[in-house]
């Protein structure tokens, strides 16, 4: 029973990575999507999205992370896989699951579900260029517009050497709208025999029993979640521990003020303010309390005096 903590571009980057593992509970994490073209990238591309790989690609508390790279030319894939293992990523993921317009547009992500023979290639050309003691894995959705290749896909990216499939469990079209369709995860666990992660629609504890339940897997990936209750994963292993939103609200915001340091020393100014509060917008899901603070520092522009705000509420609710 493995918990995923999901790549998800330009919100879960290695900052978020190193607080969301400082608290017990995610066991593997995946990067944002590195996009691949048509040529071997330079290592620096490798390091700004996956600084780990410097440190046994791994965040400071110990968690694996895994390189995900998204593109279409199975060669220039393969070239770029090899290059991230060389560079110490214990394992390679292939993005086959972003709904994003401009990725789709360029063919990458969801788009390529399409057509199965493809995706059974791109995975195929990694899958070769990669040394055999490296693994591979693939996330998909269920499908671009319906689910009608959800199985073939799955048993394409098996075929070509995948060793785990995660799926989430929606089709690019229907995009995040609720429900998940963990049922179609079943139906495709059923057709392989590779493990397959479900994702999708996992907020609770409850939510992530019944998609266990449903899709019948053992491991399951969580994003939106996670970012929403830091606390989740933990919450998820020791069911014992009162984790709920006014316990874990003091220590919450002793992690929003760690994460916006971080962000302030590496990002410009104009860009600090923004990354910290979309995290305090998708935290209201689970904290009324985010909601309070964000509209504390919602018209705050300065990194430092958002800083204070941040100290300021600290000391209010500690």
């Amino acid at each position: 029973m493995k918990i995923f903590l999901a790549p998800m571009e330009g919100v879960l980057d290695h900052s978020l990575r190193d607080i969301l593992t400082r608290i017990p509970g995610v066991d593997i994490c995946v990067t944002e999507f590195i996009r691949v073209t048509d040529q071997l990238l330079p290592e620096q591309v490798f390091r700004r999205l996956a600084p780990e790989l410097a440190h046994g690609c791994r965040t400071p508390s110990g968690t694996p992370v895994w390189v995900q790279l998204l593109g279409n030319d199975p060669v220039a894939m393969g070239e770029n896989a090899a290059r991230a293992a060389q560079m110490g990523a214990p394992g390679i993921d292939l993005n086959f699951g972003c709904p994003a317009k401009t990725v789709n547009k360029s063919r990458g992500g969801a788009i390529l579900l399409k057509d199965p023979e493809e995706v059974h290639d791109i995975a195929a050309g990694v899958r070769r260029a990669l040394p055999s003691e490296v693994p591979l894995s693939t996330k998909m959705r269920l499908g671009f517009q319906d689910k009608s290749l959800a199985i073939e896909n799955a048993q394409a990216l098996e075929a070509a050497g995948s060793m785990r499939l995660t799926v989430h469990a929606r089709t690019k079209v229907e995009g995040y709208r609720p429900p998940a369709h963990w049922e179609w995860i079943a139906r495709i666990r059923e057709s392989v025999s590779i493990p397959v992660v479900a994702n999708g629609d996992v907020w609770t504890v409850e939510d992530y029993h019944r998609c266990r339940q449903v899709s019948g897997c053992d491991d399951v990936m969580i994003g939106r979640g996670m970012i929403a209750n830091p606390f989740l994963a933990q919450a998820i292993h020791d069911p014992g521990q009162n984790l709920d939103a006014a316990t874990t609200w003091h220590d919450t915001c002793r992690l929003i003020r760690i994460y916006h340091q971080q962000v302030t020393a590496r990002l410009a100014a104009e860009h600090v303010n923004g990354r910290t509060k979309q995290w305090l917008r998708m935290m209201q899901r689970h904290y009324p309390q985010a909601a309070i603070l964000f509209e504390r520092v919602r018209a705050e522009m300065d990194p430092a005096r958002f800083a204070a705000l941040l100290a300021d509420d600290a000391s209010a609710t500690g």
